[in-house]
């Protein structure tokens, strides 16, 4: 099991990430409440990893801190939810704030997000609410990611209309469909934002 990587970011396209470790290159697959919180390329990072080994496919997943990895691995334990819902549902709502949705049954939130109906929301509701109670999401600085360099991630994303193709690309990389997607991102669009900002915007006007 491999549970930490630690190395240079050597590029970033949401929702994944390569990190090179002593010359070997790991791309790990990160939902963006996490990812929003990676430095720029070339700084050293430290994330917490949850691998997934298929018949077809191995795959790691990267989170901020150790509750986002435990709420992740938890949804994936849940009938019909697989790693790359899961990884929606973290893109859509942080870790805390899904559970907060569990919680008080806030069904209506869920079902906002892709691949998430109405059933599955009940069912997750159900299933979650008692596995749940086991977790803690108190957040401790040294959880988070390990940020070396510049702290303006502003600048680690692009600008222009190159924003609007990188995060038409996370979306439907997510689960959202094309269309829906480019509706959203033209609404929130603005001059001179970042690829970060209008994902982050994006996902929000979506919920």
């Amino acid at each position: 099991m491999i549970g930490r990587i630690r190395g240079t970011v050597v590029e970033k396209q949401p929702p994944e990430v390569l990190i090179d470790v002593a010359g070997v290159g790991y791309e790990i697959q990160i939902p963006m409440t996490s990812f929003y919180q990676l430095p720029e390329v070339g700084a050293e990072a430290s994330v917490y990893t949850h691998f997934v080994v298929r018949e077809d496919a191995q795959l790691l997943f990267g989170f901020a801190d150790k509750n986002e990895r435990a709420v992740f691995r938890e949804l994936i334990k849940a009938s019909g939810v697989g790693p790359k819902l899961a990884l929606t549902i973290l893109s859509g709502m942080s870790g805390q704030n899904f559970m907060q949705c569990v919680a008080h049954e806030d069904i209506s939130a869920l079902v906002k997000l892709p691949g998430v109906g109405k059933k599955t929301a009940e069912r997750l509701v159900i299933e979650m609410r008692d596995r749940f109670k086991k977790l803690s999401l108190e957040q401790s600085a040294g959880d988070d990611f390990a940020l070396q360099g510049s702290n303006n991630i502003e600048n680690t994303f692009v600008t222009s209309t190159d924003a609007k193709e990188e995060a038409l690309s996370a979306l439907v990389a997510l689960g959202y469909k094309a269309q829906q997607a480019s509706k959203v991102i033209n609404s929130v669009y603005v001059k001179d934002i970042t690829s970060e900002t209008l994902i982050r915007e994006a996902l929000r006007a979506m919920l």
